[in-house]
């Protein structure tokens, strides 16, 4: 099929967006691709498209994101496309039925996260598998250079050693730096970037410097109609800017990461819905959100890079509607970001004993624990050695960028199942529920194996197709466990360590100091660029934010706050020039000079470029010479 009766058979559509067909017919010809597209622009066609042109073969897809991950292995199967993921939070049984399925069976994708890439497991299947692209999604994570550097996606570049198969790497936001480094650690045979210009032409960009953020919010809220994401720090205000909503009599909710994977979805479906009009939510909102109506995104804390900001203000507007982005800040905005960078790199001596500090507090001697996966109490971790959480916590990271071992917050442990008796005794087995009855069948036609071992289940999925509530689902499952026939894990959450390697004594962790040093330059960078983008007293915001992505050549939007008061601006002087001229016929240049030029004024003073296109329109007449 080409790429257009595929579109059509699958998605209904007979067009493709901008750079879709660019980016498919690359990836077609077998070239190696690095697309990048603007938040919304439709990513997950440039690789499904591409694969389904082909009768057979997979697509293996890596992503940092289960719950996208997730979302579009049901998005694909909902138009009869089969498609596996393997993430953390599966077990050992679980991601071997899963990869033997993606060998010898007939699904088209596979989506992984980049930690499962080394896996044993991953490794003794994939040279069974027919491999037609390596899709690389959320690309910026492979550079070093990127503000989401994620060790782990180097991997990738291992894996083209293994598959001969073209690459097709995606990102909304990479600079020109990023981009490069991102082919070179993929391994592209030759560069290939396709690069969607970054304007958006619907979307207005607007900076407030303001004390009483409380009250511009309100403002905004009540002057633009529709819905809208308000994107703030942390979680405590989460909870306090959507009860002040609720209170002013605005619809609102609020999402964090600590939330339980039940009520974030409910709150992501009341706000989809628009039965809650406004989402307050930190960064862990966003991802794969399919909303095209989104009329605002108000940043209430000054976010720390311009990729972080550019991402997250263009999930406004997607239908293509006038839509806006409005950032907040004040002097204590720039205290806090400092801060926030003082912090984000303890020294590398307080890193390293980070590293022991986290094997003695799991006991882990010497030598070993590689391989370990660990349920991870953070908090009580930094309670148990009295530690600073802040530092703590980027200590865990920086160990995580630099390989030693993979941190994953606040996973989702998803229920598991094992039916416990033979399926022999299940017929003397006597329910007091017909309900019960009919979930142990649905158990053991959905779930191979689940007589044998511990399978996660789709609690969702299960109630559905039973006609239940989640806690309905959640009492059945407990009734049956009471009655022995299953054994029965509810649902949890955790951090998870896992451990890359054995402990390694003293003095043996590698940590880069020239790569330390380097990071914290570019992280010093992307934060004052950021800060520089707020400060901005001229020129047009639209324009800053390009540039910063190395699209030099732009037009002023004319829509920002900045182009609209230089608008306004040009309004007031035309007006008062054409009075001025009106009062004083036979004027010279002189007398105008003394009446408008700034002790500042350039070459070719603003006052000069007005009167121009005033004389020009019949408006004034010209000086007169002296």
């Amino acid at each position: 099929m080409t790429a257009k009766e595929v579109l059509k058979k699958y998605w209904g559509y007979d067009s493709f967006r901008p750079m879709q067909e660019e980016i498919i017919r690359e990836a077609a010809e077998g070239r190696d691709v690095l697309a990048i597209l603007p938040t919304g622009g439709g990513k997950s066609v440039c690789f499904q498209v591409p694969l389904l042109m082909h009768e057979t073969g997979l697509a293996i897809v890596v992503t940092p994101l289960i719950a996208l991950m997730k979302d579009q292995v049901r998005q694909l199967e909902a138009r009869g496309i089969k498609a596996l993921a393997v993430h953390a939070g599966m077990s050992s049984r679980e991601m071997e039925l899963t990869l033997n399925n993606a060998a010898y069976g007939d699904f088209r994708f596979l989506y992984l996260s980049p930690e499962r890439l080394g896996t044993r497991f991953f490794q003794s299947y994939v040279r069974s598998m027919d491999i037609r692209y390596i899709v690389v999604d959320e690309a910026h994570c492979i550079s070093q250079w990127g503000y989401d550097f994620r060790p782990a996606y180097l991997r990738i570049g291992e894996l083209r050693e293994t598959v001969d198969a073209p690459v097709i790497a995606l990102t909304a936001t990479a600079t020109p730096v990023v981009a490069q480094d991102i082919q070179e650690r993929l391994g592209f045979r030759e560069p290939n970037l396709l690069q969607a210009g970054f304007e958006r032409p619907n979307l207005s960009y607007a900076v407030r410097h303001c004390e009483d953020k409380n009250g511009q919010l309100l403002t905004i809220c009540r002057g633009v109609p529709g819905s809208g994401i308000v994107y703030v720090r942390s979680r405590g205000r989460c909870e306090e800017l959507a009860n002040l909503l609720e209170a002013s009599g605005i619809t609102a909710s609020f999402y964090h990461a600590g939330l339980s994977m039940d009520l974030r979805n409910e709150r992501q479906g009341l706000w989809l819905t628009g039965e809650k009009r406004v989402m307050v939510a930190t960064n862990a909102f966003g991802m794969g959100i399919d909303k095209p109506d989104v009329r605002f995104v108000v940043h209430m804390d000054l976010p720390d890079c311009p990729e972080a900001y550019f991402q997250e203000a263009g999930r406004a507007g997607r239908d293509g509607k006038r839509s806006y982005a409005v950032l907040l800040w004040n002097s204590r905005d720039l205290q806090r970001l400092r801060e926030i960078g003082r912090v984000s790199f303890p020294s590398l001596q307080y890193i390293e004993d980070i590293y022991q500090k986290v094997h003695i507090y799991f006991q882990i001697p010497y030598e070993h624990g590689a391989g370990r996966q660990l349920k991870f109490d953070f908090r009580d971790f930094c309670q148990h050695f009295k530690l600073n959480q802040a530092e703590a916590f980027y200590a865990l990271q920086y160990l995580d960028r630099e390989g030693h071992w993979s941190y994953t917050e606040e996973l989702d442990i998803p229920t598991r199942v094992r039916i416990t008796v033979s399926r022999t005794e299940l017929y003397d087995v006597e329910l007091p529920d017909k309900q019960m009855l009919r979930l142990l069948d649905l158990l053991m036609r959905r779930y191979e194996g689940v007589f044998s071992y511990t399978v996660s289940i789709d609690e969702e999925d299960l109630a559905e197709r039973l006609s239940e509530t989640l806690p309905g689902l959640r009492q059945l499952l407990y009734k049956l466990s009471l009655e022995h026939v299953i054994n029965y894990v509810p649902a949890d959450k955790s951090d998870v360590l896992f451990l890359n390697h054995p402990r390694l004594m003293p003095g043996n962790v590698a940590l880069s100091p020239n790569r330390y040093k380097l990071l914290k330059e570019r992280y010093g960078e992307r934060m004052e660029a950021m800060i520089e983008y707020a400060s901005a007293a001229d020129g047009c915001r639209q324009q800053r934010l390009l540039a910063y992505f190395g699209q030099e050549k732009s037009e002023p939007c004319g829509h920002c706050d900045l182009c609209l008061a230089r608008r306004s601006s040009e309004a007031d002087l035309r007006r008062r020039l054409q009075e001025w001229a009106d009062a004083n016929p036979g004027y010279t240049l002189e007398m105008l000079r003394d009446r408008f030029a700034s002790p500042t004024a350039e070459e070719s003073p603003e006052y000069l470029t007005v009167l121009r296109e005033l004389i020009d329109e019949g408006k004034v007449p010209p000086p007169i010479e002296n």
